[in-house]
């Protein structure tokens, strides 16, 4: 069966999404909003805000899911500051440019790897939240 890690894994891998729309696309069951609109408003944050100086957008998406499947401040920035803290554990870094060795001649994580990470960080969350679809 395929998880909804993978489902976001490729959307990325094949090109017919960013990074941020991936995680967006794959949970907007989560957020009440339909996948068109949904993949509309990631538009912005494809390689790390446009510029590859922003957060990874992968984790831009799986913030903005929460937000929207939370509808809760204070659990929203507890949960997204989990999955930022287990991203940076796992791939050293969280910011795009980083992860991608511009700069350091190191790549640190593909993007289709950083889209199933953080998707995976925040399906663990949404899980301690109780939140299922």
């Amino acid at each position: 069966m395929e998880t909804r890690k993978g489902i976001a894994a490729e959307k990325k891998r094949c090109g017919s999404h960013n990074c941020t729309q991936a995680v967006l696309c794959t949970y907007h069951d989560f957020t009440g909003m339909d996948e068109g609109n949904i993949k509309n408003a990631g538009n912005a944050f494809a390689a790390g805000m446009g510029n590859m100086e922003g957060t990874c957008g992968a984790l831009v998406g799986a913030g903005i899911v929460l937000g929207l499947a939370t509808q809760d401040k204070t659990k929203s920035i507890k949960g997204m500051r989990q999955i930022m803290e287990k991203f940076r554990q796992r791939n050293g870094a969280t910011q795009c440019k980083l992860l991608k060795g511009v700069g350091t001649g190191k790549i640190l994580r593909e993007c289709p790897l950083c889209v199933a990470d953080a998707s995976e960080f925040l399906e663990d969350v949404l899980e301690e939240y109780g939140i299922h679809k």
